[in-house]
């Protein structure tokens, strides 16, 4: 039996939409609460699209703000401390 599917979606959207929205919340032109529905939105019409397309799994945590590295050594807890981040207290405006 062939199973298809793929391995993730442009982070920041086909039409870089979470890079327009990011950069108009960090000029304070979009509240966090719009930014993160924009995420939300991207991720559900990446899922909606890949099961449409009749793919057998979902790709999933492909989805990053800015920086997949970053980001990813967030989640870890393993941002080095010599760059003054805690990743207890992140949030989006950093």
């Amino acid at each position: 039996m062939t199973v298809a599917h793929v391995l993730g979606f442009p982070r920041i959207g086909a039409r870089r939409e979470i890079k327009f929205a990011l950069e108009k919340f960090w000029r304070g032109e979009l509240p966090e609460a719009a930014l993160l529905e924009a995420g939300r939105e991207l991720r559900r019409r990446h899922w909606a699209l890949q099961s449409a397309a009749g793919l057998d799994y979902v790709t999933a945590g492909d989805f990053a703000w800015y920086d997949h590295v970053l980001q990813t050594l967030a989640h870890l807890g393993c941002l080095p401390e010599r760059f003054g981040y805690d990743a207890r207290t992140l949030d989006l405006s950093q």
